[in-house]
């Protein structure tokens, strides 16, 4: 009986720890989890220093979400009258509800940074650029997937914002509408599809809520899936790039004897066979890769669970729109734009500059633009394909940490040093205090 079961359990899991090479190329073909990964994977394109698994991170991280958020959606009632209490009762009701609340926030917010920091890891090796060489790849199509992955993780976390209906989620949804309002001509149509009317009420939590539980969910899915199906269309990892420029030449002397040519036998022909072999190793994607990606899962959702009990999700006064917080502050993610907003807003003699169109629309519009069309432009030479840092690419790449370098300080200025009525403050100076509500 013990051989039975064990028989049958080898005759379920054989391809997650095969026996044998052949079990390991086989493994790959008929399992559908395994389909998407070839038979063998060059060890450079899944080592730490080159992708640092980000990818695989990520993939851990909507996973918590989607669990998570499966069992919030059975204890949340996406009402205005009872939004705010349903999330009281996951705080100090519902038997451990505090901790799956947390643990969503949390990878929520992890998400969002490492979808962007995949995207800086991408830049920097330029995997993102089409190699001349070879054909039947076209990588800057997995970059726009990326940017789009990008675009759509900061809206699932943002939409999100919104449903615990308190007043941090109703006036980080404000300052989002008066962004959208900015747009000249189209701002007043963009505002109402958002919010679903002229104000924040009902009608804006139940268009959120369904564009959080479903529509953005599914897009970030199919967009992984296309992500994973063009990473294997491109022939791997751009690391693959830099060893296909390692290739050896070997001359391989063939015995004497009868040839055969397109015409007949020729005589005492030796031909000569040129070779060629990839340095590095390469690995069965069976059972190592997967392995390798139940161990990151394991890790990811222990160091998820680990900040979840530090990290705690907000919960501010219910939502009311006759008392606006001051400062009233978006998302960390969104921060920078609304620096920029007050950066760009200038006032000349009665004349004002509108910061909402230039800092929140214009600015963030064209470095998107930017960002998307830089795989065309981009004249490095295809040795800098896959490689950190490369010589060719020092201007482009210190051109893009720049960049990277000013959000970061816009974001750190917007969350630490400003205060009520935004007025900036240096670290050590107090803020003026501000009446409560009551």
């Amino acid at each position: 009986m013990k051989n039975k079961i064990k028989s049958f359990m080898r005759s379920i899991l054989w391809s997650y720890s095969p026996a044998s090479e052949r079990e390991a190329a086989d493994s790959t073909a008929r399992n559908f989890l395994l389909h998407w990964f070839p038979a063998k994977i060059a060890t450079r394109s899944i080592s730490f220093s080159y992708s640092m698994v980000l990818g695989t991170i990520i993939l851990a991280l909507f996973t918590i979400l989607t669990v998570t958020g499966l069992v919030l959606m059975f204890l949340y009632v996406p009402s205005v009258g009872h939004a705010y209490w349903s999330i009281k009762d996951l705080e100090f009701v519902i038997p451990y509800g505090w901790f799956i609340r947390d643990l969503h926030r949390v990878a929520a917010q992890l998400m969002v940074a490492t979808v962007f920091i995949h995207l800086m890891r991408v830049f920097l090796t330029g995997a993102y650029k089409q190699s001349t060489t070879v054909v039947g790849s076209y990588r800057p199509l997995n970059w726009w997937i990326g940017l789009a992955l990008l675009l759509v993780t900061m809206m699932l976390s943002y939409t999100g914002y919104l449903l615990p209906w308190d007043q941090l989620a109703l006036w980080a949804i404000t300052i989002g509408d008066h962004i959208a309002l900015s747009a000249p001509l189209v701002g007043p149509a963009i505002s109402k599809i958002l919010i679903g009317g002229t104000i924040i009420d009902q009608n804006t939590l139940i268009r959120w809520y369904v564009a959080h539980v479903f529509f953005l969910p599914l897009i970030i899915f199919m967009l992984i899936l296309w992500h994973m199906w063009r990473i294997r269309k491109d022939g791997g990892l751009a690391a693959v790039e830099a060893l296909g420029t390692e290739r050896i030449q070997q001359d391989k002397v063939v015995a004497k004897g009868k040839t055969y040519s397109l015409m007949g036998i020729v005589q005492g022909i030796t031909p000569t066979i040129t070779q060629y072999r990839v340095r590095g190793e390469s690995v069965n994607a069976s059972p190592y890769v997967t392995r390798r990606i139940l161990v990151i899962f394991v890790f990811v959702t222990a160091i998820t669970m680990a900040l979840a009990f530090y990290i705690k999700a907000p919960l501010e006064q219910p939502a009311n729109l006759m008392w606006t917080p001051n400062p009233a502050k978006a998302p960390w993610y969104f921060l920078w734009l609304q620096e920029l907003v007050a950066d760009t807003t200038i006032r000349i003699k009665g004349f004002t500059i509108s910061g909402g169109f230039v800092g929140g629309i214009i600015i963030p519009t064209v470095l998107l633009l930017f960002a998307a069309a830089w795989p065309l432009l981009d004249k490095s030479t295809d040795a800098a394909i896959g490689v950190w840092f490369h010589k060719s690419r020092r201007l482009q790449n210190t051109a893009f940490l720049a960049v990277v370098a000013v959000i970061v300080i816009l974001i750190y200025v917007g969350a630490v040093m400003r205060g009520p009525y935004w007025h900036l403050y240096m670290p050590w100076q107090a803020w003026i205090k501000m009446p409560t509500r009551f």
